[in-house]
Order: structure tokens, then sequence, then C-alpha cells
């Protein structure tokens, strides 16, 4: 019988020889998109009845693909939220893809099941959760932030019947994956104001009916300013009206790795669930998000699916399928546990500090000075900020300009009804100086 996918041994050492010489390398930062037809001129020939072979499919995708794809880990990437994956998580990330395990049973991953739980446990010892908390590593903040909500209503219907729409309330700085994820549920999304530093204003809480309410989403490090809502007040608020406390902390509650950060999170222990992206600041590769539960009886309760095949199934096993909206997964969450493995939990305090301490430096510069205004100092590793002697036009200009030539990725976001720069840091070998020698280019006009 002949194997239709024969094994190219050749192939195969060239790829580990590319993705050995990745690790080791900064990527190029002058990559970045190219248009649609251009790219299909350059590849379009790759998917034929007869295939282009092993060592042509490896040119065009480190000859045609890679130069198209921006660096998230560049230390001058401070857009968005960045990556920065350890050394080791990428390489191990390579080894896993190979290994073929499926994450979802126990029976049929139960090592990696185990080892994904000690990653998911020592997250849980941060923020204070209760030994018997757990969870599950899915994609992405919208997943979590998707199947969090899902076992709070879950539970809230357990208990409470409401003739109106369901609703869930959230600051107007919430993550767009709220209102997304809220759509999806067909629950209203009740937006409640921020500060000048856009932490939820609790004492809007007081004029809402919270009878058709069943959670409250909490900024934990919010993306646009890294702000962090007053988590006490609102574990006391939830508590009091018997509402679901989540923590949206995908990007920001990765400082918890540092424990003189905790403080930022005090009232955290209260929560029923919280999120955090181990792809953005803990030093994990894509994709991968940490939904963590007080209970996770409930959330088996409101995930687990049945039927007469997936009988065989113990489920008096830790089940990961059962703790999220998804069956088939990956083991996902293993990266991160051999980097936490290799380096220890240290090392990644020690990272967040110096990501932090950063940040919080070249907002310190940014204040002193004169053409620029410090709009927002975030507690963690935000910084929002508007040229004072430019226009919007020249502000998008501007960095347009450094992205395309790879100098900077720095680009512009709104705040309060105008447009700022932002940066964001997760990466501990960001160079101060470096980053503030390019902004001195924002003096603008005299």
């Amino acid at each position: 019988m002949t194997n239709p996918f024969p094994h190219d041994k050749t192939l195969t050492n060239d790829l580990l020889d590319w993705t050995r010489d990745r690790i080791a390398k900064i990527p190029n930062t002058q990559y970045g998109a190219k248009p649609a037809d251009e790219l299909e001129k350059c590849f379009g020939h790759a998917i034929t009845p007869s295939g282009v072979g092993g060592t042509e499919s490896l040119r065009i995708f480190t000859d045609e693909i890679i130069p198209t794809v921006r660096s998230q880990s560049s230390a001058t990437n401070v857009a968005y939220v960045p990556a920065y994956p350890s050394p080791a998580a990428l390489a191990f990330d390579a080894a896993l893809g190979s290994s073929g395990i499926f994450g979802g049973t126990w029976e049929a991953g139960s090592g990696a099941i185990h080892a994904e739980n000690q990653a998911l446990a020592w997250l849980a010892s941060c923020a204070g959760f209760p030994e018997t908390a757990g969870g599950v590593f899915v994609s992405g903040g919208t997943v979590g932030n998707l199947s969090a909500l899902h076992a709070a209503r879950h539970k809230w219907r357990a208990n409470n019947t409401s003739d109106k729409r369901l609703a869930v309330l959230a600051s107007t700085e919430a993550h767009s994956s709220i209102k997304a994820v809220l759509d999806v549920m067909d629950v209203e999304l009740i937006k409640m104001p921020v500060d000048d530093n856009g932490e939820m204003i609790l004492d809007a809480l007081s004029d809402v009916d919270t009878s058709n309410v069943f959670a409250i989403v909490a900024n934990a490090g919010a993306t646009n300013s890294g702000a962090v809502d007053d988590i006490s007040a609102l574990a006391d608020f939830s508590q009091k009206h018997g509402i679901w406390l989540h923590l949206d902390g995908a990007y920001g509650l990765a400082a918890l790795a540092c424990p003189e950060n905790r403080k930022t999170f005090t009232g955290i222990e209260r929560a029923d669930s919280f999120i955090v992206d181990p792809h953005k600041w803990l030093f994990a590769p894509y994709d991968v998000c940490a939904l963590v539960y007080r209970d996770p009886q409930i959330a088996a309760s409101a995930h687990a699916q049945h039927a007469v095949y997936l009988d065989p199934i113990r489920k008096d096993n830790w089940n990961p399928t059962d703790y999220a909206m998804h069956l088939s997964r990956r083991a996902r969450g293993m990266p991160l546990w051999f980097s936490l493995a290799t380096y220890g939990t240290d090392a990644y305090a020690q990272a967040i500090k110096m990501t932090i301490d950063a940040a919080q430096a070249i907002a310190d510069w940014i204040d002193d000075q004169e053409y620029l205004e410090l709009s927002v100092r975030s507690k963690l590793s935000v910084a929002v900020f508007r040229p004072k002697n430019m226009t919007d036009d020249e502000i998008d200009f501007w960095a347009e300009t450094h992205r395309d030539n790879g100098t900077l990725l720095c680009m512009p976001t709104s705040w309060q009804g105008r447009k700022h720069l932002r940066i964001c840091l997760v990466n501990p070998m960001t160079d101060v100086d470096q980053i503030t020698t390019l902004f001195a280019s924002l003096k603008g006009k005299p």
C-alpha cells in the first residue's frame, strides 16, 4: 500500500533549520502587507492536483509569505497589543504542532491537560482564587468572554426569570469583543460611563435596574487606556445583586505575574471568572487565552456537550471540552507551561516589571515635553498622548510613515473624541531612549 503522504526527511530538516533560525533572529520590521492580487501573482500556482512539491512550498512560505507579515515581537512595535513570545515557547510550539495531541478529553491527552492545568492553577493562585478553581485555554479573548458569560447566564437562569431581555453591564471602555459576544447571545449591553482615566464611574450603577442583569464585566487593563476598574467595589455590587462578576484581563491581568502589581487588581479574588491572553503579555505564541472560573462546575453544567458518540468519554476526569464553547482543541496552553517551567515564575515577574518600568519612563518623558499632551497614564504599560502642534492628518501621516519604513509601529486611537497616539508595551527589551528619540519627531510645526 502506497502512502499518499510520503515523509520527506530533507524537507523536514529544511523546515526545522528555518524554524531554528527564525527563533534566534529578530524578524525584519520592514515586512508588511501586500495587495491580494500581488500575492496571487507570486504564489497563485500553489494549489494544484499534483502539488508543487515541498521545496517549492517552503520557498513560497519563506520568500513570498513571510515578507508580507508584520512582526508582532519587535521592540519598536508599541501599537495595539503586540507580543513577545519567549524562545522556549516558540520552540516548544513547533514541537507541539508535530505531536498531534488532542487536548479535548483526558483519555486522549491526560499529560498535556495536566500540564495546562498547572499553568491555569498558577494563574488562579496569582488571582487569589481557591485551589478548586479551574478552567481551560481557548483561542482568544472573544471566545473566553463568550464562554464565561454563557456560564454566567446559565447560572442566573437556574435561579431567576425575567420577561425582559437579559442584560450585561460593562463600561464604555470595554473591549469590542464584549459587544460582539452579547450580540451573539442576544443580550443587551448596558454601557456605564468612565472617568478621565477610563475607569467605570461607580455612582452611575445606582441608577441601573438589575432585575434582568446577570453579569457585570470589569476591565482589568482596558485595551485602549489600560484602565483597571475598581474590582472590590464591583464585587460588592455583584454580591448585593446576585450578579456574576467577570474580569476581562486579556491584556492587563498578565501583570499579576509580578507580585508587586497585584494590589492594582485588589478584589479579583472575589470574581467569578477572568480571562488573560498569554499571547499578549505572558510571552506565549498565538493563539491562546486562559479562562479561569472560581467554580468550574458551573461552567461544566453550561458547556458540556451530549451525544451518543460522546457517551464513552468518562465524566469523572477533567475534560477541557466541558469548560468553554468548543469541542475539538489543541493543547494550546502548553507553550505557556513550557516557558514557565523553563524560565521560572521569577523570570516572568522580572519581565513584567521591566515592561511596566519602561512604559512609565516613556510616559514621564512624554509628560516633560511641551509639545506633547499626556492624556492617560495607566498603572500598567499603556499611555495615551497627543502632539499639540500636529493636525489629525499629520498624526496619521507620521504614524503611517514610520509603520511603512519599519522604524516604529505606533498607531493613532481616539480618546475623549480627539485623535491621539497610544503605546502599549509588552516587550521587556524595549529601549526607552530608542522610542523617545523617535517621538521627538512629533514636535511638528514651530
